[in-house]
């Protein structure tokens, strides 16, 4: 395990670690994430170290994912104590760019992936996956990696990576990692720190709806209407809650089907109180 780790802000300077490192002979392991660490960005980076010689992390809550009205000022922050958890798992290094040096002035360059970015968050979110895939390319581009990391909680994020990577023919491979738990079954997310003790506990629905899901298939009910309804009814029954959608479909193209084969995504998005939480499991 690390003792040390490099903190670069720089993007020439990460670059040039990068280069510095593939001309050793090393492998690189990415971790991208907007910081304020839980344990299942430490499932991530433990993954990334068994897949790479060096494991890097990026820091950056990137504004051009964020709606208007959405939590890009008060997301979580707290770099020193990121620093230390990365430090625990064997990170070797941490880039922490700044806004202005990632969106300079003038930039005017996206990426749009089209098919899999509709529907679920991509309807809800308008522009979302448009700035997730552009500044996941960007970092692609600076830190090089051979390899990147990235979880099951963001499926439809995840789809979105694969398709660019896929199409754009990126020299890096995509490796995923489950979902997360707390031992209730919460999925871990930086926004759960927004949720008080009741709103927690109603939070808890999310992962109750997927797990009622998975029993009525397992019974043999396989009508994506007939789940869905049994979901929602779960969810309104909960305080506080509000469904924003409930998805069935292929776990692939991302496309509502009316039956659930073994393989079909549900993924759904809750707001609980004031806090937008996502989840999701495949049959």
């Amino acid at each position: 395990m690390n003792s040390s780790i490099v903190v670069i802000e720089s993007i020439d300077k990460m670059i040039e670690w990068s280069q510095n490192e593939r001309t050793k002979g090393n492998k690189i392991a990415f971790v991208p994430t907007m910081g304020y660490f839980h344990r299942g960005h430490l499932a991530l980076m433990e993954m990334a170290s068994h897949l790479g010689d060096k494991v890097v992390v990026s820091i950056f809550v990137n504004p051009t994912q964020f709606g208007p009205n959405e939590d890009l000022d008060k997301y979580p922050r707290d770099l020193k104590r990121d620093i230390d958890l990365a430090k625990s798992v064997g990170v070797d290094c941490i880039f922490f760019p700044n806004s202005k040096y990632m969106y300079p002035e003038g930039f005017q360059t996206w990426i749009e992936v089209e098919g899999v970015s509709k529907g679920l968050c991509g309807d809800k979110r308008p522009g979302h996956f448009r700035g997730v895939a552009t500044v996941v390319l960007k970092l692609f581009n600076i830190v090089q990696p051979h390899v990147a990391v990235f979880g099951q909680k963001d499926f439809q994020q995840l789809k979105v990576i694969e398709r660019m990577v896929q199409d754009l023919n990126l020299p890096v491979k995509i490796k995923s990692h489950p979902v997360v738990r707390e031992k209730d079954g919460l999925a871990m997310s930086s926004r759960n720190t927004y949720l008080s003790s009741d709103e927690r506990k109603s939070a808890l629905c999310l992962f109750k709806a997927l797990e009622l899901a998975k029993k009525l298939h397992q019974t043999g009910i396989k009508n994506a209407k007939e789940i869905k309804k049994e979901m929602e009814k779960l969810i309104h029954s909960t305080p506080n809650t509000r469904i924003d959608y409930i998805f069935i479909g292929d776990s692939t193209t991302l496309k509502e089907t009316e039956d659930c084969p073994s393989g079909t995504l549900i993924a759904l998005a809750v707001w609980v109180g004031n806090t937008r939480l996502i989840d999701n499991t495949i049959l």
